[in-house]
């Protein structure tokens, strides 16, 4: 089954992060664009492969560009203000929106089925 998901690529100073608004804590980085390409690729799948093996429900990929956007530009809570701390990030140089295809397997019935 294919699944589209939208992925905020930030560029910073040293190097690239990226997550994806729709799979809380899928996040990763690179150290150029071709890498950041691969690794989010990577994250999303290692990702969903922990769901299906949790037997988690698979979000979707409903969330259009715009929809990223906008919950990307949305200020943080206070609980995720404490959770970044006071420590000085570095300053995000650009910001692109970007979907991605990822393949995911079918789930499989447990062993001794």
């Amino acid at each position: 089954m294919k699944l589209h998901y939208v992925v905020v690529y930030q560029k910073l100073p040293n190097n690239y992060c990226a997550y994806i608004p729709e799979l809380p804590g899928c996040i990763c980085t690179g150290d150029n664009w071709e890498e950041i390409q691969e690794m989010v690729h990577d994250a999303v799948g290692f990702y969903l492969e922990s769901m299906l093996e949790d037997s988690d429900h698979i979000p979707q990929g409903a969330m259009s560009l715009e929809d990223a956007i906008a919950y990307h530009c949305q200020p943080l809570t206070e609980e995720e203000e404490k959770a970044l701390g006071d420590d000085d990030w570095p300053p995000v140089l650009s910001i692109t929106f970007a979907p991605i295809e990822v393949e995911v397997p079918a789930p499989q019935p447990p062993a001794g089925n």
